[in-house]
């Protein structure tokens, strides 16, 4: 999965690097085929993980604690597209894939930590 990411992060840049133009486009695009993998890889992860009560915090093992850092990168990257999207005209599926990247890194740092058993949940209110 994550072999593939990378090569999908690559054509996410060629993307975003070359002028948008729609429709028949020959340029190299992230397609929705891409965005569609995503949400299915989502799916079967999700479907083994124990169910959420409460915020989860980034930590647990390190793998996990660092997927949450790629997630958060990915966010960034995410706003950034939306930014540019605000003042020229790109992909629309680049920014899906990003949202759906970063849900994914999510749920694979929930199955970094033991399928969610290791997960360090927010308790509100903890420090007053």
């Amino acid at each position: 999965m994550l072999r593939r990411i990378q090569h999908d992060l690559f054509d996410l840049g060629a993307d975003l690097s070359t002028p948008y133009k729609g429709g028949e486009d020959e340029a190299l695009r992230i397609t929705l085929s891409q965005v569609t993998r995503l949400e299915q890889e989502i799916d079967l992860l999700n479907a083994e993980l124990a169910p959420l009560n409460s915020f989860v915090l980034p930590g647990g093992t390190e793998l996990a604690a660092n997927l949450h850092l790629a997630r958060t990168i990915v966010r960034r990257a995410e706003r950034m597209a939306c930014a540019l999207a605000e003042k020229e005209k790109i992909n629309p599926e680049a920014v899906m894939y990003l949202n759906r990247l970063s849900d994914f890194l999510f749920v694979l740092s929930r199955a970094a930590n033991g399928n969610g058993a290791k997960d360090v949940l927010w308790e509100p209110g903890v420090n007053r």
